[in-house]
């Protein structure tokens, strides 16, 4: 079954103005909206899906030139969620608005849509700095992490251990209570988050007497994490299920962020390393052997003779290693030729000589 053209969805023409397509979307919402009298699930989710597309003017121009392939639209069927914010589940529809939808529904139903029991817990971030070496070659660092944490004492459960749960008489174990709410188009009945048992439908017999029936409880953590080898200077590394605790659903996930210092020898370029020697204007000409410092330490190097300043020399499989392999990029040593500034009267009769010399053999 292909997809409506969304502005047939929403009863107006391609040229219509922002506040037109608002106005036709309040109208056709409202109109069938499920939790109204009459609605119909089916028409409001296809009336969000084209107004969340035709309110964005990026992704409306591009529908315009593209059709639904240019938002992300399959050609046939509804495939997916079309629009952030919304869950459905069991026999009653929880509608959670994000963006423009709570504005909109909050001034016809009374205020913020009900909201569905969060079933994870809040993800954490934190940064660490490496040195450069360690960036390079990976390392293993210790975090110490304060945060919610699963309850030690009901290990989670809420209830004090040796008691069970029961059901929550409130919403009578559906986790929801009705509300009737009187609205310019007439009453319409929401089913709203029970707040005795937070959505759960169901409350400890006795509550634990550590986390006072939270099943978290925050307490200082210590973690240890491997950093790769090869990690750049703005990664973030993304541990699932380390971040905060939550009663009945999964933890939260850990960032860390990182950050790399400078080295005082060494600049990074990718999987490229860069550093600079310099050398005199004798050894350039007449070529010499260096100690060059690379991060697996010091090296010698042949620098042949009449090598200019700028020159750059390619020392392979001394760089970064690449992730998840045994391979490295290379080192790449400039050189920087040192003129001197101050000259015996031995030395500038040497260069003049030489100046002479140079211009005789042009004849």
């Amino acid at each position: 079954m292909s997809k409506r053209d969304y502005y047939e969805v929403l009863g107006v023409s391609k040229n219509a103005s922002e506040d037109e397509i608002k106005k036709a979307f309040r109208k056709a919402a409202v109109k069938y909206h499920p939790d109204k009298e009459g609605g119909d699930e089916a028409k409001f989710k296809e009336i969000n899906e084209a107004y969340e597309v035709l309110k964005d003017k990026q992704k409306r121009q591009r529908y315009d030139q593209f059709g639904h392939a240019g938002v992300g639209g399959s050609s046939g069927g509804f495939d997916g969620n079309p629009f952030e914010g919304f869950n459905f589940g069991g026999q009653d529809i929880h509608f959670d608005f994000g963006g423009g939808l709570d504005d909109i529904f909050g001034q016809f139903f009374g205020g913020s849509s009900r909201r569905t029991q969060s079933s994870r817990g809040k993800d954490v971030e934190t940064q660490i700095t490496l040195d450069f070496k360690d960036a390079v070659f990976g390392t293993e660092k210790t975090l110490n992490l304060d945060m919610m944490d699963e309850c030690e004492h009901c290990h989670g459960s809420r209830a004090e251990p040796g008691h069970g749960m029961k059901t929550c008489q409130t919403c009578k174990g559906s986790g929801q209570i009705p509300r009737v709410m009187n609205t310019m188009f007439g009453q319409i009945q929401q089913s709203v988050i029970c707040q005795t048992c937070q959505g759960r439908g169901s409350v400890p017999e006795m509550v634990c007497t550590v986390c006072k029936g939270t099943g978290t409880q925050r307490r200082k953590q210590e973690l240890k994490i491997k950093i790769p080898a090869g990690i750049d200077d703005g990664a973030t590394i993304r541990l699932r299920e380390r971040g905060e605790a939550i009663a009945g659903g999964a933890k939260g996930d850990l960032y860390v962020h990182i950050r790399v210092r400078a080295d005082k020898k060494f600049t990074r370029e990718g999987d490229i390393i860069l550093s600079e020697e310099r050398i005199s204007m004798v050894d350039a000409a007449l070529g010499c052997e260096i100690e060059v410092d690379t991060i697996d330490g010091p090296i010698r190097m042949r620098i042949p003779a009449g090598t200019q300043s700028g020159t750059d020399f390619k020392l392979s499989g001394r760089g970064v290693p690449h992730t998840g392999s045994n391979t490295r990029g290379p080192h790449i040593v400039g050189i920087i030729v040192e003129t001197p500034t101050k000259l015996s009267k031995k030395q500038k009769e040497l260069l003049e000589d030489f100046k002479k010399s140079k211009k005789r053999s042009i004849f």
